[in-house]
């Protein structure tokens, strides 16, 4: 490939709209090309978290119930205690009171990563709300190798781009929901999800509270920071218990760096129906989100080091045309000679930006068929519609003559489901059984727009067909299937040994439906997309899950875990990196040659992960310890084969990898009210390939640390509670992370830390009560690190603009108050 074919080829992985999953299939743990322009109940009640582990039984005597939801709080609740919704050892529970810790409408993976061991996450805003610009790792797998349910409703895939499901953020307003757990072991064969490579996410919203009223928070922070947030509660309207509640929250924030801003708007309805004499129970569920968002500016590593807050040009069209033309001349324009590099040129562009519009709607019947005989059934809807994407600088306006237009995808995906499963408890043993079935549709054309000689493109809306050009088109067909079953024997009052299996098929149909690649060249200055339809399968009869438990001696648990998962494949855009269908071949080899070759080559990729621990819990003192081996095989990966005068791009198993590890967590309460928490995570996770393609050579990665994930990791919470105000401090350590995978270039060590203050003044007149105010601060100390990690990590060489620049300090206050 020529190397001015491989700048554009490579910019267009970068830019492409909608590659947007952080996907495994990038060496293990690493993401996508850039879908954008470059550019255990707790140990002691009020906690709000589960220590380190399940509550103890309360004695020996008495055999350990199945676990089961918290019930709603009453009106006059501040805090909700959370309970452990996976009966598994290697499982933390996050509650109620530990999320308002945190500043009002934080993501819940941010706060995971912040209490949970072995768990990582990166934004670069405050909140953590801009999915394309957020990093989620647990134990070395990101979201896209993670199973994840909101109460029973299979989420898919959870990162930026919702061709396969909905990041949690999309989903539930943060006060709305109740607990989230993290499966730290090897998942469970019950969760309904293709992309489990290792463990998995489990998040309860609250139910309608049985007593008619509402919530109403508002909040202010920095940036023009504005956040308002209301529910209001039926009650029970009737003698059968009917009771809903309906709720809104609005974010809005200016960016920290560069222009725009950032809008969120969420609706969330839930209502349940009891019937038979509460011997069943239908809930139904409604939810919204509409993100509009500017984009941050995606950094190299001496971007950030040589130039520091990066931003995008908008407002500057001038400078915008100028750096466009040097992109695409390749020459560096005189102000920072010396300092960027020609292929950093093309990394500054106008503008970039994101609308997401997601509706997920659900029916959950719970029905006791008998008296030891369970029976639920999740029936689910979701809709994604959006435009995503921004400035190309090698493209050409054809009227105005600009060196740049907009590309902009326009996603639409409808994912319809069901899961129907059967607990069955007998005298000692409680055998679950069910199924999973989805069908995902996705359809992404890719448009362009021109940009006038002195009126740019529309960066948020006026997008419309007529008015375009369409480069090319793609559209994917998958359906899912997944059988379980499982026996939790109760050997003992105090000891479970669990075993399952279940069976995963999926097949995906699908790919290029328009190419107009070479049609427009002449006028656009298109350059190759990589066409390419056929269908793949991914499947496995039989992926065993063992599991045990035992408690002993009233505050001592010991336990394993051990499963075989495997991680279906992932679909996208033609032009994006890590799939079978994306971004493959070039010029001279064409895409669907190289799919054609390597289809009946290709298997899924695996993992066996294993896990032992053990765990104290007391009312002064918890304390967990768990180490953790994985064997990951197939990895799969964008790669570039082929001999040197010829190379071309191709998605290839590159071989194994194995992970070592272990989480230390320790929870003192030396006197009521003080809490304290620490994490300590060691994570070694090492490529075992000596012979990977790349540039028609081969390089040798045996040894080499896993990229975007560290090595170390250690969190303190410090927590006080004296009558109604409660003052919380926490910090945390990432060691340094490679970003190449022949590690010789790292993203910094960094530290940040967090404060939250709060009194409760109760009851105010006859309407208001628990009338509370909050402050808080993110970036305590004000330091510049680096936030997400987006994109494909380069094989050597900061050469990848793939870094987010996280937020600096930032100030929010809450006033909030029931009725």
């Amino acid at each position: 490939m020529k190397k001015a074919e491989w700048k554009k080829a490579t910019f267009l992985l970068r830019m492409t709209v909608g590659s947007s999953l952080l996907c495994s299939t990038a060496l293990f743990g690493t993401a996508m090309a850039d879908p954008r322009p470059r550019h255990a109940a707790p140990a002691q009640q009020g906690t709000g978290r589960a220590t380190p582990g399940k509550a103890a039984p309360a004695r020996a005597t008495q055999r350990p119930q199945p676990a089961r939801r918290a019930p709603a709080a009453s009106n006059e609740d501040v805090n909700v205690t959370a309970s452990r919704n996976i009966s598994r050892g290697a499982n933390v529970v996050v509650g109620r009171r530990m999320m308002d810790q945190f500043t009002a409408g934080s993501s819940p993976l941010k706060i995971l990563a912040l209490t949970a061991p072995g768990v990582s996450f990166g934004s670069s805003d405050a909140l953590g709300l801009d999915t394309a610009a957020s990093t989620f790792y647990v134990r070395g797998f990101n979201q896209s190798q993670l199973g994840g349910t909101i109460d029973n409703i299979p989420m898919g895939g959870f990162g930026f781009h919702n061709w396969s499901g909905l990041n949690i953020d999309q989903i539930e307003i943060q006060e709305n929901l109740q607990s989230m757990s993290v499966s730290q072991g090897a998942g469970a064969v019950d969760m309904p999800s293709g992309q489990t490579l290792g463990g998995a996410l489990t998040f309860t919203s609250s139910d309608p509270k049985d007593r008619a009223g509402g919530r109403i928070d508002q909040s202010f922070g920095s940036y023009n920071g504005f956040r308002t947030y209301a529910r209001a509660d039926s009650g029970i309207l009737n003698s059968t218990g009917t009771k809903f509640y309906v709720s809104f929250a609005r974010t809005a924030q200016d960016l920290w760096k560069g222009y725009g801003d950032q809008r969120e708007e969420q609706a969330n309805v839930k209502l349940v129906q009891p019937y038979l004499g509460n011997r069943g129970k239908l809930t139904a569920v409604f939810d919204y989100s509409d993100f509009t968002q500017y984009n941050f500016l995606t950094m190299t590593k001496n971007m950030w080091e040589k130039i520091g807050q990066v931003a995008m040009f908008k407002p500057n069209y001038q400078k915008a045309k100028e750096w466009a033309i040097a992109a695409q001349n390749g020459t560096v324009p005189a102000s920072v000679q010396g300092i960027l590099t020609p292929d950093e040129i093309g990394n500054f562009f106008w503008d970039g930006s994101q609308v997401q519009r997601n509706y997920l709607s659900s029916l959950i019947n719970e029905y006791k068929l008998f008296d030891n005989v369970t029976s639920t059934t999740v029936a689910y809807g979701h809709v994604t519609n959006g435009d995503y994407g921004g400035t190309n600088n090698f493209l050409t306006s054809p009227t105005s003559g600009v060196p740049m237009a907009l590309q902009m995808g326009h996603p639409d995906v409808r994912r319809l489901g069901f899961t129907q499963s059967f607990l069955i408890k007998l005298r000692q043993n409680d055998i679950q059984t069910g199924i999973w079935y989805q069908n995902d549709r996705f359809n992404y054309p890719t448009r362009l727009y021109e940009d006038g000689v002195d009126s740019p493109h529309a960066t948020l809306s006026g997008f419309k067909a007529s008015q375009a050009t369409t480069w090319w088109a793609d559209s994917f067909n998958t359906n899912t299937f997944q059988f379980y079953l499982k026996d939790v024997w109760h050997i003992m009052p105090n000891m479970t040994l669990e075993g399952g299996f279940r069976s995963l098929t999926q097949t995906t149909h699908g790919g290029t439906t328009v190419d107009n690649t070479e049609k427009l060249a002449a006028t656009w200055g298109t350059y190759y997309a990589h066409p390419v339809s056929g269908s793949m399968t991914a499947s496995n009869a039989f992926l065993p899950h063992f599991a045990f438990d035992y408690f002993f001696l009233d505050h001592h648990e010991l336990y394993w875990d051990i499963a075989e998962n495997m991680r279906v494949y992932d679909y996208a855009t033609q032009t994006s990196g890590g799939t079978p269908w994306g971004g493959l071949g070039n010029s001279s080899n064409a895409a669907q040659t190289v799919f054609d070759e390597n289809k009946n080559k290709l298997r899924p990729e695996r993992t066996w992960n294993y896990v032992v621990g053990y765990r104290y819990n007391s009312k002064i003192f918890s304390g967990s310890v768990d180490f953790y081996h994985t064997d990951y095989y197939n990895r799969l990966a964008a790669v570039s084969t082929g001999p040197v005068n010829n190379s071309y791009s191709a998605y290839l198993n590159v071989g194994r990898e194995t992970m070592n590890g272990a989480d230390v967590m320790a929870v003192v309460r030396p006197f009521e009210g003080l809490e304290i928490i620490n994490g300590f995570s060691w994570n070694d996770a090492q490529y075992q390939s000596r012979s990977v393609p790349y540039g028609g050579t081969t390089i040798d990665l045996k040894g080499k640390h896993q990229v975007f994930y560290p090595k170390f990791m250690y969190k303190v919470n410090v927590s006080y509670s004296w009558r109604n105000a409660n003052v919380s401090f926490n910090t945390s350590y990432n060691s340094a992370m490679a970003m190449t995978y022949t590690n010789d270039v790292h993203v910094p060590s960094f530290w940040t830390s967090s404060l939250n203050a709060s009194y409760n003044f109760g009851k105010i007149g006859r309407a208001l009560k628990n009338f509370k105010a909050t402050f808080s601060v993110s970036n305590l100390f004000n330091q510049n690190y680096f936030g997400g990690l987006y994109g494909t990590a380069a094989m050597s060489g900061d050469d990848n603009p793939i870094l987010y620049q996280a937020a600096p300090r930032e100030y929010f206050g809450t006033i909030s108050a029931e009725f």
